[in-house]
């Protein structure tokens, strides 16, 4: 047999190329660890109905980052405080976009949104506009008092509710009080309005729709997975979603409006200061975006603050609660604490809780293992690049697995433990920086109202300790609570705290 000596040349000079390719080609397309995938739907199925629980069993096995396919989405998981760590301080900018659910295309409001818009110069006005007029420190300190008024009108529904028979036997449902607490604060910061107040006339039907469109937000919706179903909304949610909303903003539309008239009719003079004020004030250069505030992205802005700050807030509080009734022990040391600081003879105010290192690092537990989104809301990928030695596609999304980290036994002595004590002493903070305890995220995408949200936790928390006792309703006992979880918006317990409140004499 002869060979020809041109074929050999060729054969001989791109072999070492076609290797080299080949070779390459593998390197850079390395992906992290990945859980066996059906046919189209992939790993859609390993979500379940809760999906932080499920991918946190992953960890064993496949490491603290993963990889899956839902559907045609590709998606990093990050489940350890090493890799988040990486992920935050290395990474943070090329994954700083958002892959908004499809529910929340609903009406444009991802158009007007800051938490789930695209990375830009709206997003970035945005940001600028919530730092610096609703979140920096000084309007936080200044506003304190309407925090108070909140926190006192919580206290007097509890008491009237204690009053009816049927409550002081069976339990009153604390969720819903603490959620009536953070929309009023809410409404009180934004709108300068108490929504819940017997004479307001809008505030109970805004109420309704809102909580209406946090559920739809929170139901699991295969069009975010099969993108070629957006179209046909399988589930209905969308259309759900755009009837509520819609419901929503046709009443924050009104609140606008009644504004806008009260400004022109009162020029210069200013019977509020608050949010809504700021927002309609703002005026940009035009450089990064709009000079002005479409007044379709202001009712939108005033949607998305009872979005962030009603369900999160009273969802710890809750849980914060669940778990203090179940160890005595810990609430006897809180209330202590509270009597020590405040005595028996005037109003626990707001400041008053940075005196608290108990109560402190009891609301910091109660975030360890109670984030209240267990996965941060996920980022989604620029450009592509190499993450921990893995290869990143562009349009990548990532979870982060708060709630695993939390209970991570690497980075946790004792995890599943409900232990105040461990942060007694200790300088680990949940502000982004510590990134084994990171609830509301961290980096250029990190919660912007952690600030009044620390603020309100500790008070609200406080303020029920110092005015009550507590008892279990239903006939439950600290061993008998169920404690199982429910996902939606927020982390929430399946079961709503039934629970007895005693006036105590102070």
């Amino acid at each position: 047999m002869e060979y020809c000596p041109t074929s050999l040349f060729w054969f001989g000079l791109l072999l070492p190329a076609l290797l080299f390719f080949l070779l390459n080609h593998r390197k850079r397309t390395k992906l992290p660890p990945q859980p066996p995938a059906w046919p189209v739907i992939s790993n859609i199925l390993d979500l379940g109905t809760m999906p932080h629980q499920n991918l946190h069993r992953f960890r064993a096995k496949h490491g603290p980052v993963t990889w899956l396919k839902l559907g045609s989405t590709n998606t990093m998981v990050i489940q350890s405080a090493e890799a988040a760590a990486e992920f935050f301080k290395g990474h943070d900018l090329t994954f700083a976009d958002r892959k908004c659910p499809h529910a929340l295309t609903a009406l444009d409001f991802n158009q007007g949104s800051l938490s789930v818009n695209r990375y830009g110069g709206y997003w970035r006005i945005l940001r600028r506009l919530y730092s610096t007029e609703l979140f920096v420190s000084k309007h936080v300190n200044d506003t304190a008092y309407l925090r108070q008024k909140c926190v006192d009108s919580m206290i007097m529904y509890l008491e009237d509710e204690m009053a009816v028979e049927q409550a002081t036997e069976q339990g009153i449902d604390l969720s819903l009080f603490l959620f009536l607490l953070a929309f009023n604060v809410v409404g009180n910061m934004v709108l300068s309005r108490d929504l819940l107040d017997p004479k307001s006339k809008d505030g109970p039907e805004f109420f309704d729709a809102m909580k209406r469109v946090m559920e739809w937000t929170g139901k699991p919706n295969v069009a975010d997975f099969l993108p070629w179903l957006k179209w046909w909304d399988p589930q209905g949610i969308k259309a759900s979603m755009a009837k509520d909303m819609g419901r929503a903003m046709k009443i924050a539309e009104g609140f606008v409006k009644e504004r806008v008239e009260e400004r022109k009719l009162r020029g210069e003079v200013r019977t509020t200061n608050d949010f809504l004020d700021a927002v309609l004030d703002y005026e940009g250069d035009g450089k990064e975006g709009p000079r002005k505030i479409s007044s379709q992205n202001v009712n939108i802005i005033i949607l998305e603050m009872f979005f962030a700050g009603s369900e999160t807030t009273s969802s710890t509080i809750e849980w914060a609660m669940a778990e203090l009734l179940r160890r005595p022990e810990s609430m006897k040391k809180a209330k202590e604490e509270i009597d020590q600081v405040v005595g028996l003879n005037r109003k626990l105010e707001e400041n008053d809780t940075e005196k608290m290192p108990f109560l402190q690092a009891v609301v910091k537990e109660t975030l360890r293992l109670h984030p209240p989104l267990p996965l941060l809301l996920p980022r989604n990928a620029l450009k592509e690049t190499n993450f921990m030695g893995f290869h990143i596609t562009k349009d990548t999304q990532v979870f982060v697995n708060v709630w695993g980290i939390g209970r991570d036994p690497n980075a946790w002595e004792d995890p599943l433990a409900f232990k105040p004590e461990r942060f007694l002493g200790s300088k680990i903070d949940y502000k982004g920086q510590n990134f084994e305890l990171i609830p509301f995220g961290s980096g250029r995408r990190m919660c912007v109202g952690l600030s009044l949200a620390q603020r309100l936790l500790h008070l609200g928390l406080a303020t029920l300790l110092y005015h009550f006792d507590w008892e279990l309703g239903g006939g439950l006992t600290p061993d008998t609570l169920d404690m199982t979880e429910r996902a939606g918006i927020a982390l929430r317990k399946l079961h709503p705290l039934k629970v007895i409140p005693k006036k105590r004499n102070v």
